[in-house]
This record gives structure tokens, C-alpha cells and sequence, in this order.
């Protein structure tokens, strides 16, 4: 049979502030936790805190270069089906790149002045249609971003007009860099694959 348990007024009044008092202290810490980045980020070396975030919009040629003597890209690995893929599927081909980045007001050819180099690799990703996956850095070489690079990293299906790519990064005077890119192709060489891309970025950084 069970039994009942008589609890007196006082203890019940006890156990209540108890149960009350160990709720709040709860909640107050939770509450304060959030807070404690300020102590963890203390003496950090800055990273862009406290500096305002600003927008700057880039606009530069992108030479790929496949043939000649210095090519600016290279072929490291293709699958063993990729001969048979209408798209090239599989392929890590003209891939490990260090292209040329010269500057929107000399125009797109190759005497124009170079302001850096894009250096990464891009690899075919898909079964249906040309689309390279594509990660890279922007590394300036000339004017008030020498030393800064912008990182890129998306799927570029390469005969669309417009191909638009994430800004994940960068650093110098890119820290804590986001936003896009937008790739349009200038020309392209069908025999030698060699390409001039113009690219716009949109960023936003500290």
C-alpha cells in the first residue's frame, strides 16, 4: 500500500526558494557565458576587432596560360574514364595554376601591368555541363594591396556568361574578408585552351 509523504509548510516553503534560487544562479550564468569571448579574445593581436568593415569593389584581367615556354598552368592527374566524359569528369587537368592578374586600366592583354597573381587549381566536378570546382588566392603584388590576398573558392561552369564564386577569406588589408566574384570570359584560344577572364570582386573587410 502505498504510502503518503507529509510535508510540512515550512520545509515546502524551503525547498521552493531552494529550487528558485538554483534556477536563477542557472539562468544567470547562462546568461553571462556569452560574454566571456571578451576575455578569450583579449590580447589577440586585433584580427580586424574594433576596425570598422569597408567595401571594396576589384576589377582585373586573369590570364591563363597553357602552351608556350612558361605556361602559368599545368596538368597534375586525370581519372582513367575521363577520355570518355563529354565534360571532362574527373580531370585535375591545367589545373595547378599561377595566372596572371594585370590591371583593369592597361586592358586585357599581356603588356599590361601586372598587379598580382591568382594561384590555386581548379578541377572538373560534374557530369552534366563543363563546371570546375575552383579554389584559389588573389595575391597582390603592386599599389596599396601588395602583400594582400583575397581567397575564392566555388563552382565555375565555365561557358556560362557570368559565373559568380564566394569570397571565403583573405588577409593584409582583406582580413575577414566576404562576398563574391563575378568571372566573365574576355577570349578563349579553342586550340590551345589559353583564356583571358575578367573578374570583378565585391568584398567586405576589416
Amino acid at each position: 500500500m502505498a504510502k503518503l509523504l507529509f510535508i510540512s509548510p515550512h520545509t515546502l516553503k524551503a525547498l521552493l526558494l531552494f529550487i528558485t534560487i538554483s534556477t536563477t544562479t542557472t539562468t544567470i550564468l547562462a546568461l553571462k557565458h556569452p560574454h566571456d569571448h571578451k576575455l578569450r579574445h583579449r590580447g589577440g593581436g586585433g584580427g580586424g576587432h574594433g576596425r570598422p568593415e569597408k567595401f571594396t569593389h576589384l576589377h582585373f584581367f586573369w590570364h591563363d596560360i597553357l602552351t608556350g615556354r612558361d605556361p602559368t598552368a599545368v596538368s597534375v592527374a586525370r581519372a582513367a574514364s575521363t577520355n570518355a566524359s563529354a565534360t571532362f569528369f574527373g580531370v585535375v587537368n591545367r589545373t595547378v595554376f599561377e595566372s596572371l592578374i594585370c590591371a583593369r586600366q592597361a586592358g586585357p592583354a599581356m603588356a599590361s601591368k601586372l598587379v598580382g597573381r591568382a594561384q590555386g587549381l581548379y578541377a572538373s566536378a560534374s557530369k552534366e555541363g563543363v563546371a570546375l570546382m575552383m579554389a584559389m588566392n588573389f595575391a597582390f603584388t603592386e599599389g596599396e594591396y601588395n602583400g594582400s590576398t583575397v581567397a575564392v573558392l566555388g563552382q565555375n561552369a565555365a561557358f556560362s556568361d557570368v559565373r559568380e564564386m564566394a569570397v571565403v577569406g583573405g588577409s593584409g588589408a582583406f582580413r575577414l574578408a566576404r562576398g563574391y566574384v563575378q568571372a566573365r570570359t574576355h577570349s578563349l584560344d579553342v586550340k590551345t585552351g589559353n583564356a583571358v577572364v575578367e573578374y570583378d570582386v565585391f568584398v567586405w573587410h576589416h
